[in-house]
């Protein structure tokens, strides 16, 4: 006699501040699930622009949790777990809103040793037109066992919240988050220590939508060293996380873990060259930097000619003036800062090099 298989029960915990135009759409995705056993939290960080109105609209059908102070992304995922039952927990910003099958299909290939599952997302803009897949295609992902890639250089290729569900007992031991040094970011937090857990479960599947518009906290426009600079800080606080984290199971970082991390350093040399003035490490010296990116590039998981590309592109911010160095950083960096013609051939190049 077959038994049936026991329904998993999920949870969605949805973050918002301030995206009342959004989280209508983002709400109906969570409850518009085909998965039958979904409860949807609903946390707002103190929003001040109806927000609260949409959430009480739902009734019964969501979990609202309205926080008294505004204490930024971690404090939001904090209390969203802290209110949640689920085995499996989904974190979804209030911008972005997940398909009908996302969950189920998350399930399907969940097994006992995933702690951490991920799946690509469809870049879409404030109209729901679809403009790209996040992370682009040619990006493979990382999954498996990818503690030895974290402890070599910090980090794996990964995605962002809307595209990530964790298990539970993963979670209960990385929680809470500390508030303070992941104000933004916190699924960066989670996605360097959960794997210390278990396995990463990738899904290259699109099973959601990642909306860009003008207000996300990643997009700074022309403050190229601004951006670098909250980037360093928010590696510097996932490293110190992930040498607590991996103490606590026996493991050891090795020094100077960013400077494997082809990422990382794209936006030391950024931070560097942009704005000396303000760079967070006195002893860094371009040249070196884009020694090291070199370096890191041929270790990538990527095409030969992709490893390639990056790897000339590093050596040319080493070798190049100052100012011509910023010219190429901007252009690789914020799309929105190149030449109508080179932003046609980065396509072109783009495609060829998947």
């Amino acid at each position: 006699m077959r038994y049936p298989t026991p329904v998993v029960p999920v949870s969605i915990i949805i973050t918002n501040f301030n995206y009342a135009r959004f989280l209508r759409r983002c709400i109906d995705s969570a409850l518009g699930q085909i998965h039958p056993a979904v409860e949807v939290i609903v946390v707002d960080d103190v929003s001040t622009d109806g927000s609260a109105e949409i959430i009480k609209s739902f009734g019964d059908k969501i979990v609202p949790r309205f926080r008294a102070e505004n204490g930024g992304h971690a404090a939001a995922f904090n209390t969203g777990f802290a209110a949640s039952k689920g085995q499996i927990v989904f974190f979804l910003d209030a911008d972005d809103y997940l398909y009908p099958n996302a969950v189920s299909e998350v399930i399907d290939k969940w097994n006992m040793k995933t702690a951490q599952a991920q799946f690509r997302l469809h870049l879409v803009d404030e109209g729901h037109e679809i403009l790209d897949v996040f992370p682009p295609p040619e990006l493979p992902f990382d999954g498996g066992n990818v503690v030895p890639k974290l402890l070599r250089r910090g980090r794996y290729q990964t995605t962002v919240t809307s595209g990530l569900a964790f298990d539970r007992s993963t979670l209960e031991s990385v929680f809470p988050i500390p508030e303070a040094d992941f104000r933004q970011g916190a699924d960066g937090y989670l996605v360097t220590v959960a794997p210390l857990y278990g396995c990463v479960k990738s899904i290259d599947t699109c099973l959601g939508a990642y909306r860009q518009h003008g207000t996300n906290h990643s997009t700074f426009g022309e403050k190229l060293g601004e951006r670098a600079r909250w980037r360093l800080r928010h590696d510097f606080n996932r490293f110190a996380a992930l040498s607590r984290q991996a103490a606590d199971v026996g493991l050891e970082l090795p020094e100077n873990i960013g400077l494997r991390d082809p990422g990382h350093l794209e936006e030391r040399l950024a931070s560097l060259c942009m704005d000396r003035t303000h760079h967070p490490v006195r002893s860094d010296n371009k040249l070196a930097l884009a020694a090291a990116g070199v370096a890191a590039s041929m270790e990538m998981n990527a095409s030969l000619r992709r490893r390639a590309f990056l790897a000339a592109w590093f050596l040319s911010i080493g070798v190049l003036p100052r100012r011509m160095a910023r010219t190429i950083l901007s252009w690789k960096l914020v799309a929105s800062s190149r030449p109508p013609v080179l932003a046609r051939m980065s396509k072109t190049v783009r495609r060829v090099m998947g």
